[in-house]
């Protein structure tokens, strides 16, 4: 697992053949703009962001497949972790546009081609 700052699509290839062959988990903290990518479930990352002062509210899980960079099927949204009834999001989408709208402005500001 590891917080960036900026990454690569070539470092998330790499990352991706490590563990799922297409695609690398991904959390994202909207609120202070926090990208944590590479661990076996979002959980995983969700608890990190939480333990270094992350609100539950602000984080989204998505998968990010490198394969697919520069098209809309690059950013996949489901995640267990987005399941939040008190936030009305039912699923294991990001079911509100413009939340959807605020992790694809960061994501793209944070992966490089």
């Amino acid at each position: 697992m590891k917080q960036v700052d900026t990454i690569s699509v070539s470092e998330l290839s790499t990352m991706a053949e490590r563990m799922y062959g297409d695609l690398v988990k991904a959390v994202v903290d909207l609120a202070r703009g926090l990208l944590v990518v590479d661990a076996e479930l979002h959980v995983d990352e969700e608890q990190y962001l939480l333990e270094i002062g992350s609100r539950q509210r602000d984080l989204w899980g998505i998968n990010l497949h490198p394969g697919k960079y520069g098209t809309a099927d690059f950013i996949e949204f489901d995640s267990m972790v987005n399941i939040r009834p008190s936030q009305n999001n039912l699923s294991r989408g990001v079911e509100d546009p413009a939340t959807r709208q605020q992790v694809i402005e960061l994501i793209s500001r944070m992966v490089s081609p």
